[in-house]
């Protein structure tokens, strides 16, 4: 393994944490069942979540497409390699 390999390995296995994160941080879409139980929410706090939920689902996007940069990066590594 050449140096390039490792350093592109262990940016693959951070960001694969980072996107596991992200997307656990996302709020289920069930949220209309809150409703029935009574645990409705007030008209702000329904749009603060609304703005988290779309940072959130922003920054997902752009971590996935980093992900999968990555892979074809060291996908072409390995193939250069050889």
């Amino acid at each position: 393994m050449n140096a390039w390999q490792i350093v592109v390995g262990i940016l693959m296995i951070v960001v694969s944490i980072i996107i596991i994160a992200v997307v656990l941080l996302q709020q289920g879409r069930r949220t209309g069942i809150g409703a029935i139980s009574g645990g409705a929410d007030t008209f702000f706090s329904k749009n603060k979540a609304r703005d988290i939920d779309a940072m959130v689902a922003k920054i997902t996007k752009y971590v996935a497409i980093a992900f999968f940069l990555i892979a074809i990066a060291a996908t072409a590594i390995a193939l250069a390699t050889k």
